[in-house]
């Protein structure tokens, strides 16, 4: 009986992507279970695709509400099956998992220093047809003097199977303590092909030549243009919760995705 209670005063937030099957989505369920506005609730349920879950999570950051997403986009990864039913219920069970995101701190070519957070990557790219030259050091000490490449990201275990992935850096089970260091087609040295990192390092980003070969950063979807440094290391302030059902908890979906062929 206490358990059933508790599932009856918990308080949602629904909120829905542009899409107009997230929006149907979202008329069906407020209509079926009201719901209070985000600063209001208990729980925020997120109706749309990967993209739109991330700016969620940014989105309400600082109130640190969990939130439980539903798939009514393409990927999908960080979310829940969509159907209407049993909402409550399925909330009370879902399984927590803790989001620590990425901090990056990025310095321009006119002095402004901007710092953003990352759920998925931080990746540096080239802005012009010239391939981007790029030092690169872990706590302080350089590993490449010189990496020659179209750009360089750096993944978090949850954003290990998205961009990461696609430039064939390793998927990373969830909870490992780990980071994915992945160059994006590097020319020079030839040979590498990236790096897992302890999550407690500090990386550190230094553009050569940024005039002739200028680079932008981007954390999630927050893009810096023209950087001189940019400096990466795990949030040690800010965490994000993400409510799964335990049928499609994040720990198997990595460990699933390292199959698919």
């Amino acid at each position: 009986m206490h358990r059933e209670s508790l599932v009856v005063t918990q308080r949602f937030a629904f909120v829905a992507s542009q899409a107009p099957e997230a929006q149907e989505a979202l008329a069906t369920m407020k209509a079926r279970y009201g719901g209070v506005p985000p600063e209001q609730a208990e729980v925020i349920v997120a109706l749309g695709g990967d993209g739109f879950m991330l700016r969620t999570l940014h989105r309400h950051l600082a109130r640190g509400v969990p939130v439980y997403g539903m798939k009514l986009g393409t990927v999908g990864f960080l979310l829940n099956p969509w159907h209407a039913d049993d909402l409550p219920e399925r909330i009370d069970r879902a399984q927590r998992t803790t989001l620590r995101p990425l901090a990056m701190q990025a310095s321009s070519e006119s002095g402004s220093t901007v710092e953003a957070l990352a759920f998925n990557e931080v990746s540096l790219l080239r802005q012009t047809k010239q391939a981007a030259h790029v030092r690169v050091s872990l706590d302080g000490a350089v590993k490449i003097e010189e990496l020659m490449c179209d750009g360089v990201l750096v993944a978090t275990p949850a954003g290990s199977t998205a961009y990461n992935l696609s430039a064939h850096g390793p998927i990373l089970p969830f909870g490992s303590g780990l980071l994915a260091m992945t160059p994006i087609s590097p020319f020079r040295p030839r040979r590498w092909r990236g790096a897992v990192l302890p999550a407690r390092v500090e990386v550190r980003f230094e553009i050569l030549d940024p005039y002739k070969r200028p680079v932008s950063a981007t954390a999630d979807s927050n893009e810096v243009r023209d950087v001189v440094e940019v400096v990466v290391r795990e949030s040690r302030e800010q965490t994000m919760t993400v409510l799964f059902d335990p049928e499609h908890n994040l720990d198997q979906r990595i460990i699933d995705e390292q199959f698919v062929v």
